[in-house]
């Protein structure tokens, strides 16, 4: 029942309803990636998707993958022997909003807070 009402309501667990029945109607099973993530096609047009497996995070498709979801190339890495580059590096989550975001030196929100003195000087008419 928890599944059905999360397929119903949210979009960010998954595929929904709608996304299962047209991958039902009309899409075409192409691969899956070492994250678990489903790749489909349409049957009859030039429609490219992924469902997720759990939470939707755009960052979590392979760069082999994302070539070939952005038309880059026709041939899936299902299709063909794909390997990584040495220069690609693995999968690291979007950390934005959490505690492991980039918070620059300055930033209220660093352990030491705002900086007691600005980093400029600010204009005056009298000066």
């Amino acid at each position: 029942m928890k599944q059905l009402l999360l397929q119903i309501f949210t979009w960010w667990n998954g595929q929904t309803m709608g996304t299962r029945f047209f991958t039902w109607r009309k899409g075409e099973f192409v691969g899956k990636d070492e994250f678990g993530n489903t790749y489909y096609r349409e049957r009859s047009g030039n429609r490219r998707w992924v469902i997720y497996n759990g939470e939707a995070d755009a960052s979590a498709i392979p760069a082999g993958w994302h070539g070939w979801m952005h038309h880059r190339t026709d041939i899936s890495p299902a299709d063909e022997t794909y390997t990584a580059r040495d220069w690609e590096t693995g999968h690291q989550p979007n950390p934005t909003g959490t505690a492991n975001a980039y918070r620059p030196k300055g930033s209220i929100l660093t352990s030491g807070g705002a900086a007691s003195t600005p980093d400029y000087d600010a204009w005056s008419p009298e000066n």
